[in-house]
């Protein structure tokens, strides 16, 4: 099968090859960082969906404030399996299920 090439058929495949490669981890590099996130902005989410919880509680009904907080306690919970699955195991399971579940704080 013919590659085609951007620069033309007279490219240098190995050249390009690296070129695109090299792009490719820049790329994954920035998304890496974009959605890293630390205890701080978890805590951040955490504190979030307990202000979110009690006035949808307050306001709305009790009912639908234990559905917000029950929604994040079962993706937290899946997390915590997942990490346990893939041989993550104490601590560090907990640590990477908190960060995944409430990490997006990072964006208040």
């Amino acid at each position: 099968m013919a590659e085609h090439w951007p620069e033309g058929p007279a490219a240098d495949e190995e050249a390009a090859r690296k070129r695109y490669d090299a792009d490719m981890r820049a790329m994954r590099g920035s998304l890496r960082e974009l959605f890293r996130a630390d205890l701080t902005d978890a805590h951040i989410g955490l504190g979030i969906v307990v202000i979110v919880g009690v006035l949808v509680g307050l306001f709305a009904s009790p009912v639908a404030g234990a559905l917000v907080f029950g929604a994040f306690t079962a993706l937290f919970l899946a997390t915590l399996l997942v990490m346990r699955l893939q041989g993550i195991r104490g601590r560090e399971a907990g640590r990477r299920a908190y960060l995944f579940t409430f990490g997006w704080g990072q964006w208040f």
